[in-house]
């Protein structure tokens, strides 16, 4: 892998289709239960909710633990969008010398960093002799919840 430590898949959302889903408008209690409801009336199109902009918006998928300190890991899904100017501080998909990477950008007096998000990796400046462009800002993680051997070490005691 690159200096960058990330590689992404790029993909174009499909938008053709509408795939309203069951959503559970009341939300889901993280503390105490709480009475379930007896029938869930509202749906949701993830494609509406997640993507403003569908001609300059894009999914990729992580690969790379640059940013694990965000909770950003490999599988999970990015939804960027093109359109969006980036800011400091902004979480962006960059290209830097013809490979993609997932930082945070920093803008201080004049210089451009990518910060990424794990103590193994070292911010990295851009210079003038980099060919660097900020391809798009991230809006949206998809993260997969699933179990690991090792992990969750409480739900192994049980």
């Amino acid at each position: 892998m690159s200096k960058s430590e990330v590689s992404l898949e790029i993909y174009h959302p499909d938008l053709s289709t509408e795939m309203p889903l069951p959503y559970a408008d009341m939300g889901v209690q993280a503390g105490f239960p709480s009475p379930a409801q007896d029938y869930i009336s509202e749906s949701i199109d993830l494609n509406r909710e997640l993507i403003r902009h569908p001609a300059s918006t894009f999914y990729a998928k992580v690969e790379g633990d640059s940013m694990i300190d965000e909770g950003i890991e490999t599988g999970d899904i990015l939804v960027i969008d093109r359109s969006i100017e980036p800011y400091d501080g902004d979480l962006a998909v960059c290209c830097l010398d013809g490979d993609f990477t997932l930082k945070r950008i920093k803008l201080r007096r004049g210089e451009i960093w990518l910060i990424p998000s794990n103590e193994a990796y070292d911010p990295i400046l851009v210079t003038p002799d980099c060919r660097f462009e900020v391809w798009g800002v991230v809006t949206h993680t998809i993260k997969r919840f699933h179990r690991r051997p090792g992990r969750h070490d409480r739900l192994n005691r049980l």
